[in-house]
């Protein structure tokens, strides 16, 4: 699976069945090219006009299923959700 279709399938967390969105980003390791994480927008600020200032940073582990067109994740909400380094 490459980068751009991941992008194109909405992040479902199966906790409260919540959509989180889409992902924007990915961690991986230098060293063994592995994928150590999803990284997806978090809540909008203002009705989306002022952009997002946290984002939720999703370990590969809560990583459940990936389907055709979803993502299914198992996530505590106040465990992933960061701050990006530019706003650090």
């Amino acid at each position: 699976m490459r980068i751009c279709e991941l992008r194109e399938k909405e992040v479902i967390n199966c906790r409260d069945c919540e959509r989180l969105g889409y992902p924007c980003d990915i961690e991986f390791c230098l060293h063994t090219g592995c994928v150590e994480a999803i990284i997806v927008p978090g809540p909008c600020k203002l009705f989306g006009l002022l952009g997002h200032e946290q984002e939720y940073v999703i370990p590969r582990s809560c990583i459940k299923q990936i389907g055709c067109d979803v993502i299914l994740v198992d996530i505590r909400l106040e465990d992933c959700l960061k701050k990006p380094p530019e706003l650090q």
